[in-house]
């Protein structure tokens, strides 16, 4: 490792002990960016980057609920406001029994990135909770949210911090915090992200991060004169994202062969086809079913407590959780010819998996790249609430693509080496950090 990238490290660690998902994340950025900042040496001596590693505010309260037994339940309640220098804050909120400090601290460092990318004038923000939403019921549900709106009300607003959905929060949640913001405040305004399409919400919106994983992608292989048609594709998670890249993958010629939850994964040569696809959405969306139950129903290979990685496939799309392709992982996909893998998850390579791909010359897109079409369209929700107009499936779709391909262009002119091998990494870590950084020096010490 760089000396130098090590003796920042060293300083990020022993402020911030114990945060090791916050640790991958800022030493992954920081091995792009020491090099960078050495040729631009305005951003050393305004300290960026050790101010950009640090949150601007950090808010952390208990959420106290009554269960239908008529219990008393306490959850923590989080929100990281990381860096507003481009616009308020926005990011996601997540509701999973594993939410801590450390992982969202590294989902808003890499929110702040991916919103700059897309171009639209974002902060980076996010937030959420150890609430685990499995297993209660609607009304459970949502005097947990309306108890968490309780505290988040007065840090957010549609100039201020503009959360979203994340793992665990979806139309449902987004629905049950907003009634509750509108009670409080007495406004209706574009607070959140992510609402139902008859209240402020925008079309392609759950389709997203699924549609512009798939569409950087496709800018991906174009480089090398290729497409995404006849391409098998293995696909992890079976959620939001997945489902849509699913789609899209699908619409666009390639044929998806898995799908995967927390249990295991499910392998079908023939493709997971529209008809398919339907019953996936059926089963996980209204049934909260499993994937072994598709492997029953379709009589196909099931992998139980495995991921896709060791099913042969031409592109890769880890669309679940962070740190779910390792080294062995990595080099087993490049061994079966893998050629592109698409990040439609946050981080979901380890350092090491992302060292394989690069050092086998595949094309890799980094999740603050390629997993941008969702914040992306939370970006053009607020808009459209802010101008009171919703736009049709056609135009948002049609911007989103654009975004994408704009994104893809940052990452080509800040990732091209002289060999003509473009470092996706680098160009995401780069182009996201020279916009933010810029504002920064422009605002002064702050």
């Amino acid at each position: 490792m760089d000396p130098r990238v090590q003796q920042f490290m060293a300083m990020i660690k022993a402020k911030n002990p114990g945060e090791n998902e916050f640790h991958q994340a800022v030493q992954e950025v920081t091995e792009s960016l020491i090099p960078f900042i050495d040729e631009n040496p305005k951003y050393r001596h305004a300290k960026i980057l050790e101010r950009i590693a640090e949150p601007e505010r950090v808010i952390l309260f208990r959420v106290p609920w009554l269960d239908d037994k008529g219990e008393i339940q306490i959850n923590k309640g989080y929100r990281i406001e990381m860096n507003s220098a481009i616009g308020p804050y926005k990011g996601g909120l997540r509701f999973h029994p594993t939410v801590n400090l450390g992982i969202l601290k590294f989902l808003a460092f890499e929110q702040v990135f991916k919103n700059s990318l897309t171009t639209l004038p974002m902060g980076g923000g996010k937030g959420g909770s150890d609430f685990d939403p499995k297993g209660k019921s609607d009304n459970e549900v949502m005097r947990f949210c309306q108890s968490f709106m309780c505290e988040l009300f007065r840090h957010i607003g549609p100039d201020t911090d503009v959360p979203a959905g994340d793992i665990g929060v979806g139309g449902r949640e987004v629905g049950y915090m907003f009634g509750m913001y509108k009670r409080l405040r007495n406004e209706f305004t574009g607070v959140l992200t992510g609402k139902g399409i008859e209240w402020g919400g925008s079309l392609i919106r759950p389709e997203a991060t699924g549609y512009g994983a798939t569409y950087f992608a496709a800018e991906m292989l174009a480089t090398r004169g290729d497409s995404i048609k006849d391409k098998i594709v293995a696909i992890s998670g079976s959620g939001n994202v997945a489902q849509f890249a699913t789609e899209k993958v699908t619409e666009m010629g390639g044929k998806v062969v898995t799908l995967s939850d927390s249990d295991g994964t499910i392998y079908d040569p023939k493709g997971i086809d529209r008809e398919k696809l339907n019953y996936v959405m059926e089963l996980k969306n209204v049934k909260r079913g499993r994937m072994k139950d598709y492997a029953e129903k379709y009589g196909v290979e099931y992998f139980e407590g495995k991921r896709p990685w060791m099913v042969k496939c031409d592109i890769a799309m880890p669309n679940a959780t962070q740190n779910e392709i390792d080294e062995n992982d990595a080099k087993m996909l490049v061994k079966n010819g893998c050629v592109c893998v698409s990040e439609g998850a946050n981080m979901p390579s380890t350092p090491e998996a992302v060292e394989v791909f690069l050092k086998a010359g595949i094309l890799y897109g980094p999740g603050k790249a390629a997993n941008a079409g969702g914040v992306a369209t939370s970006g053009l929700e607020m808009t459209q609430n802010s101008m009171r107009l919703p736009w049709s499936r056609e135009e948002v779709d049609s911007r989103l693509q654009t975004i994408m391909k704009n994104i893809h262009a940052t990452c080509v002119k800040y990732g091209s080496k002289d060999n003509g091998f473009i470092n996706y990494v680098d160009g995401a870590n780069i182009g996201g950090f020279v916009k933010v950084a810029n504002a920064m020096i422009a605002q002064g010490v702050v």
